[in-house]
């Protein structure tokens, strides 16, 4: 960044620009990272309690399908590639996956997302988990999400019908550093099937994980990718190191490191659901300081093959902080 330019920049008036209204550059966003975490996350909550007031999302996860991934992405126990001791299993049936899905509505959960591992399911698959899908919201009433991997439109589109609002698809991270982190499939791969979710009158939850070995620069340009697809559910993981996977040495981000993330980003997507997602229960204030910082959702309970934190000690903590457990947007 040209040093004059740093000079003329100061948090409060690139604050001020978001809460008028106005898009931040890339150079802004890459100062404001650095500056004092005070000022920033005063200012990020602040751009959040303006677009998006104190409602909060949240979600929980179930694991349908387990293990045997083709793919080869380093962060991910699931992969075959990767030497793990999870539990590998076929999709579930969907007397189960409905059984879970009225246990979180129960407990006060939005959104309740069937996550399968693998490139994508077959249409067979889809096939199935539409049968599912159709059930819980016949059955149960509660919001469905899904995680099928990289499907077309044409597949979106019967899960659309079914009764799905929502596709997750992480980019997991920069465009310029997914080769590292992933070869069996590419950042492009991502995008034509997040364009196809939305193509099918989908919404779509994309974010990435945060620990990969990123630069800064990584994780600021991956922010403006999402804003350029017009994502508005960004889910942030925190990359939580797991043995027997390419990258089950590399160093836990601290919760000063997540805090700088999540303000940054809210700077960058100001009405998006900052969500805090996979190894916030690696922090020891379980993500509470992010939901100060800017972030407005999470996932709660369990990971894929995590522990994570109960949905009872979420809404606690949330209610204590003043959110409103809600949608912000109507699906």
């Amino acid at each position: 960044m040209d040093k004059k330019m740093k000079t003329n920049l100061n948090v409060k008036d690139i604050a001020k620009k978001v809460l008028d209204r106005k898009e931040i550059t890339k150079e802004e966003a890459l100062y404001i990272y650095d500056q004092d975490l005070n000022q920033l996350q005063k200012y990020a909550n602040r751009i959040r309690e303006k677009f998006c007031s104190n409602k909060f999302d949240l979600c929980t996860i179930i694991n349908a399908k387990s293990g045997n991934c083709s793919e080869n992405c380093k962060f991910c126990a699931q992969s075959a590639k990767s030497c793990t001791q999870i539990q590998k299993y076929p999709l579930l049936s969907a007397q189960e996956i409905i059984r879970q899905a009225k246990i979180n509505h129960e407990q006060g959960v939005l959104r309740y997302s069937i996550v399968t591992s693998g490139k994508k399911l077959s249409n067979k698959e889809v096939d199935e988990m539409c049968i599912a899908i159709k059930r819980i919201k016949d059955e149960v009433g509660i919001s469905v999400c899904v995680s099928f991997g990289l499907l077309d439109e044409e597949q979106f589109k019967k899960i659309k019908k079914a009764g799905a609002s929502r596709v997750h698809n992480n980019l997991e991270t920069s465009k310029n550093n997914f080769p590292n982190i992933c070869t069996t499939h590419t950042f492009e791969d991502k995008v034509k099937s997040i364009k196809a979710a939305k193509a099918a009158g989908l919404s779509v939850c994309s974010g990435g994980i945060m620990g990969l070995g990123e630069t800064k620069q990584d994780r600021i340009d991956m922010a403006f990718s999402l804003k350029e697809l017009g994502i508005k559910s960004v889910p942030i993981n925190m990359l939580n190191p797991i043995n027997g996977t390419p990258l089950g040495h590399n160093q836990r981000l601290t919760k000063e490191d997540m805090q700088r993330i999540v303000a940054t980003y809210r700077f960058i997507l100001p009405d998006a659901l900052i969500r805090l997602a996979g190894g916030r229960g690696l922090l020891e204030d379980k993500g509470e300081a992010c939901f100060i910082s800017g972030a407005n959702a999470a996932i709660s309970g369990d990971m894929l093959t995590t522990v994570g934190i109960t949905v009872k000690k979420d809404i606690q903590m949330l209610t204590a902080l003043n959110y409103e457990i809600g949608f912000f947007k109507k699906d």
